[in-house]
């Protein structure tokens, strides 16, 4: 009807114009009407991009050129000419033939732990022990801690590959207790201070850890739960400073283009600060929390069912079956094969792992299992298949998925067991992992392959902080199994790459699914939150050894910016 009566008003003035002979204004008039006529039919939203190659990862990998957003979600994607056609907006961005990716999500990382480490000493890189005791010095000569903590170490990085002491620290700090947790967090080095206050002697025995000891006394390393009788004794941070932590955490992540993270191993504390901060909107991450199988978080989280906000997913508990590879407490079938008598060790009873199993089930919790060594892996797989269907939905998980034997594959397809990988962790331990394990189980080390076909899809993360908090860090070793020096020539066992796509799926849509937002992320799809991207490099095309260059210049979450490289 508005166009009949505006086309009937037209037709009148443009009679009345040509009896006095001006056609020029007649035409003009025409085409003026026209055009407010369609606009006044577009829909009005908040945001239309344009001009962008858009990655939407839906189930065709379709690619397009314009979008539009509005009330924080993609209402609709297509060509420019088709989006400009029917919407009109707030605010257009031409991109100019910048590329979008959905937003990126971390499936596995300790996101609240990464935070804690921003006011420590940063350990990350060091090349001997004397660079550790020198960081530790100037940093507490600065800083002047009660106590100093900090992360990052790795021995196998060093000269002289061997856990270090705590005579190294203890004529420096003779009076000011010190713990420094490996890079993977499962072992720590303390000093004579810290562990005479945690209580810790010759005669300590601790279930699921390990107190090193040589020539009749302890020598201040510390592997998996023994760790925890030195973190009970260091005071608590405030909240304040964890509140600080937090938003420069995620501003951190900002930059790097993560939208989502599943925070592997929360207490009740952490969550419920986190709950906090999203709702006053100071924390805009959205994140996935698993539950360390705390009683106090069985009772206040588990037993009372799901919690979702629209940033907050409460339905999983994360477990512990071993330690890690590098300090060996990842649990064997056989002896390592650098040393003979140790097979690692199970950090938790497998009785209790199979009763955390069962009362998640109960309740319809998913259960995240870290499991490293085949020993550990088997073991899980087995307690999650007398507990699941077959055939199941209930998405349960192997985190890491590291070491697999031949045999136990299937069982992941056999019963939906989902593989949640970190690719980084494959091309920092690849320089020492076949010492480890031998010629035979490296075959069933990081076999990405050989766990994707098994349900056609897995998941990708970090670890960070084990790891850098970049996810193109991981994508590049998932498609490349390179160092950044693109050491070794062709790739670390590379039949057992991913491709880009692959790659891509497994940080965005197959992510989402690990955590059961397939339908409100992980794609740019009408009606999905609008998470997403903006890079000038495009990341599926570009070669390899740029990927993990490609700098992400904006960071979309519900439509809004929270992260601009030029501001």
């Amino acid at each position: 009807m508005l166009m009949y009566f505006c086309l009937k008003r037209t037709n009148f003035f443009s009679m009345r114009i040509l009896t006095k002979q001006n056609k020029t204004i007649s035409y003009a008039f025409i085409l003026i009407s026209l055009f407010l006529i369609a606009c006044s039919s577009k829909h009005e939203v908040d945001t239309i991009i344009l001009n962008a190659t858009i990655y939407t990862v839906d189930n065709n990998f379709s690619v397009v050129k314009a979008v539009a957003i509005n009330d924080g979600k993609f209402i609709e994607l297509g060509s420019v000419v088709k989006i400009q056609a029917k919407y009109k907006a707030k605010t257009t961005l031409n991109l100019k033939g910048k590329y979008i990716y959905p937003g990126l999500i971390d499936p596995h990382c300790h996101f609240y732990g990464y935070s804690t480490t921003l006011s420590q000493v940063n350990l990350m890189g060091t090349k001997s022990l004397a660079e550790v005791v020198n960081k530790v010095t100037l940093f507490q000569k600065e800083f002047k801690h009660e106590w100093i903590t900090g992360r990052g170490w790795d021995q196998n990085d060093w000269g002289i590959k061997e856990f270090p002491t705590k005579e190294a620290f203890d004529s420096i700090f003779p009076n000011t207790p010190l713990l420094l947790r490996r890079v993977d967090g499962h072992a720590a080095i303390a000093n004579s201070k810290a562990l005479e206050l945690a209580g810790i002697n010759y005669s300590t025995v601790v279930k699921g850890g390990k107190i090193i000891k040589e020539n009749g006394k302890v020598t201040g390393m510390l592997i998996d739960n023994a760790i925890e009788l030195v973190l009970k004794v260091i005071p608590k941070t405030t909240e304040k400073e964890q509140i600080v932590n937090l938003l420069k955490a995620q501003k951190n992540c900002f930059a790097v283009g993560l939208t989502t993270i599943g925070d592997a191993g929360l207490v009740k504390e952490n969550i419920l600060l986190i709950d906090t901060l999203q709702k006053t909107e100071q924390l805009k991450m959205k994140v996935y929390a698993m539950l360390e199988p705390t009683q106090e978080n069985i009772e206040y989280f588990l037993k009372q069912g799901h919690y979702k906000t629209n940033n907050l997913n409460i339905r999983s508990i994360k477990l512990y079956a071993d330690g890690a590879l590098g300090s060996r407490g990842a649990c064997m079938l056989k002896p390592y094969s650098d040393d003979t008598t140790n097979y690692g060790l199970i950090v938790l009873e497998p009785d209790s792992l199979k009763q955390l199993c069962k009362l998640a089930n109960m309740y319809n919790y998913q259960v995240n299992t870290h499991c490293i060594g085949d020993s550990a892996n088997r073991l899980m797989l087995n307690i999650y298949s007398e507990i699941l269907e077959k055939q199941n939905n209930k998405r349960w998980r192997i985190e890491h998925a590291q070491v697999i034997h031949p045999d136990d594959f299937s069982k992941f397809g056999e019963y939906n067991i989902i593989p949640s990988i970190q690719s980084t962790h494959c091309t920092s331990d690849m320089y020492w992992a076949i010492n480890r394990v031998g010629t035979n189980r490296i075959e069933g080390a990081y076999a990405w392959q050989k766990l994707l076909k098994q349900n056609a899809w897995l998941v990708n993360g970090s670890d960070f902080p084990v790891e850098s908090i970049n996810p193109l860090f991981g994508f590049y070793a998932a498609i490349s199994r390179q160092d950044q020096q693109a050491y070794p020539e062709n790739g670390f066992f590379a039949n057992q790459k991913l491709s880009r796509v692959q790659a891509l799926k497994a940080t965005t849509i197959w992510a989402a699914r690990a955590q059961f937002e397939e339908n409100e992320k992980g794609s740019i799809e009408a009606g999905k939150a609008a998470d997403f991207i903006v890079t000038s490099k495009d990341i599926m095309t570009c070669d390899v050894k740029e990927t993990f260059n490609v700098k992400v210049e904006q960071t979309y979450i519900n439509g809004n910016k929270v992260y601009d490289k030029n501001k």
